[in-house]
């Protein structure tokens, strides 16, 4: 791996999205290699070693303002809002980066690196896993769905700007991210988390919430950590950068393997699959009332269940039909040799949760 606090010097990072899964590991990573780094997000979250930066995406002046006297090198695009349609995710978000690269036109940015995920080959939420798909593992080079997806209007905005702008670039496509952050409309680590965890206070079995599929067959998933790793690498080593990526951990694994060690971890009963799907919206219905009493009784962070878990999410994920992995050759032959194991992934996060007093 390259010696990134080596290439700190004289540059400064603006990680966007600083208070999200993906922004906060990238925030630590940068300040543990020595890097100036501004950490902006809507609402100014302070992180170690940022300086925090206040400012709406949807605002030109909010980030006018906000950015004044700024001269970023080096930009981490990992912010999204979550909309009602795929026509308004798509207006939404596109007009997110679109308006921070604007922002930046006359500042020293050198290279832009943008996160999506797997949703490139997927599909969109409304249009998931509907139609024909590339056969896993996905590849980089498959061409784009005939469908609407956010994803590829971010890649547009992208690559227009700089063509214009003169900076190198990279998209990284991961798969579901596990790492630390609350109040992310996408968290399946935290979720099952605080849904074991919701089981064991109530004496309940750990059940698994989504399909045969999921349960049967071979799945990656992708840590928060290495995700920065990979960010870095694709931004500052020789011949990396103008290019998209997979990133996922280097593992695969089946969820009835899985299931019963993440449930070991908190003292409940697994059960595994059986007949069809039992979601998390329906296992955890009437559950507002029972995380704030035990974050009483525990002496927990966050009382808000809203804010420690998303279900939809994770029965999203975990309800899919089809096999979802992604081949990591082109970053392997490009120079990033990465790796986790997805099951120090979870228990390294739940180590950290229960430092943190976000679960019991």
């Amino acid at each position: 791996m390259l010696d990134s606090s080596a290439l700190a010097h004289g540059r400064t990072a603006l990680v966007v999205g600083a208070s999200g899964i993906a922004g906060s590991a990238l925030v630590a990573l940068l300040a543990e290699s020595g890097w100036d780094v501004l950490g902006l997000s809507r609402g100014g979250v302070e992180r170690p070693g940022a300086r925090p930066i206040s400012a709406d995406l949807s605002s030109p002046e909010s980030l006018a303002a906000a950015l004044a006297g700024e001269s970023p090198t080096h930009v981490f695009f990992t912010a999204w809002s979550r909309q009602d349609t795929e026509r308004e995710n798509i207006e939404v978000n596109a007009a997110l980066l679109r308006n921070l690269l604007n922002a930046l036109r006359d500042r020293p940015v050198k290279h832009v690196a943008l996160m999506t995920g797997l949703k490139h080959y997927l599909g969109p939420f409304e249009a998931y896993a509907a139609g024909e798909m590339p056969d896993t593992p996905f590849h980089e080079e498959e061409p784009r769905l005939p469908v609407a997806n956010f994803y590829y209007a971010q890649e547009d905005e992208l690559w227009a700007a700089a063509e214009r702008q003169g900076f190198s670039w990279s998209v990284h496509r991961a798969h579901t991210v596990i790492g630390h952050a609350v109040g992310n409309a996408m968290n399946m680590g935290l979720t099952l988390a605080v849904q074991a965890s919701i089981c064991k206070e109530l004496n309940r079995p750990f059940i698994f919430p989504g399909s045969e599929t999921q349960w049967n067959k071979l799945t990656d998933m992708t840590d928060s950590g290495l995700l920065a790793e990979h960010m870095l690498w694709a931004a500052t080593a020789d011949g990396a950068g103008s290019q998209a990526y997979n990133i996922v951990n280097g593992d695969v694994f089946r969820w009835r393997w899985m299931w019963p060690r993440l449930a070991a971890y908190f003292g409940v009963e697994p059960i595994g699959f059986a007949d069809e799907p039992r979601p998390l919206e329906e296992q955890m219905r009437g559950m507002e009332g029972v995380w704030p009493n035990m974050a009483e009784r525990h002496g927990l962070a966050e009382p808000d269940l809203g804010r420690v878990s998303s279900w939809w999410h994770t029965d999203g994920d975990l309800g899919r039909n089809i096999e979802v992995l992604a081949d990591v050759s082109k970053s392997r032959l490009a120079g990033f040799t990465g790796y986790r194991r997805t099951l120090d992934s979870f228990i390294g996060l739940f180590d950290r949760l229960r430092a943190d007093r976000l679960i019991p």
